[in-house]
């Protein structure tokens, strides 16, 4: 079977913030981005790889969340405990100093793990947990 992985979901609370962070921060492309009724979707991915893309989203235009689910994504996104994605590069340090120099929030340093794989951390403007391997 042949599955590839598509699009991947993260929410945003703040469209220009995200634009910021993954375009002019990180360097991806921005794939798509659409606003409508007030809320805003972009769609950002790495050049090169047109079929892997993340879809910033508002967390308010999922579908039938209650009010009380609102709050808590809101509260869960607020103390960066909502969502995560892990990407890599081949580089880490000269990501890890532009991401430094760039001001975003630093999680954990780069970091030989005991599962043996060197990472580090950061949170992108919406809270969410971006962890970043470094491809061997």
């Amino acid at each position: 079977m042949d599955i590839t992985i598509s699009e991947a979901f993260l929410p945003h609370d703040d469209p220009d913030a995200a634009l910021a962070f993954y375009r002019d921060t990180l360097g991806f492309e921005v794939r798509n981005d659409v606003g409508y009724q007030g809320m805003h979707w972009i769609t950002v991915g790495p050049a090169g790889q047109p079929g892997t893309s993340i879809v910033l989203y508002p967390p308010a235009a999922t579908p039938g969340l209650t009010d009380d689910e609102r709050r808590t994504v809101a509260e869960m996104m607020a103390k960066g405990t909502f969502m995560m994605i892990n990407l890599a590069t081949p580089d880490l340090d000269s990501l890890f100093e532009r991401l430094a120099a760039a001001d975003v929030e630093i999680v954990q340093e780069p970091i030989e793990q005991p599962y043996g794989r060197r990472d580090c951390a950061v949170r992108d403007p919406a809270g969410n947990l971006i962890r970043i391997n470094e491809l061997r």
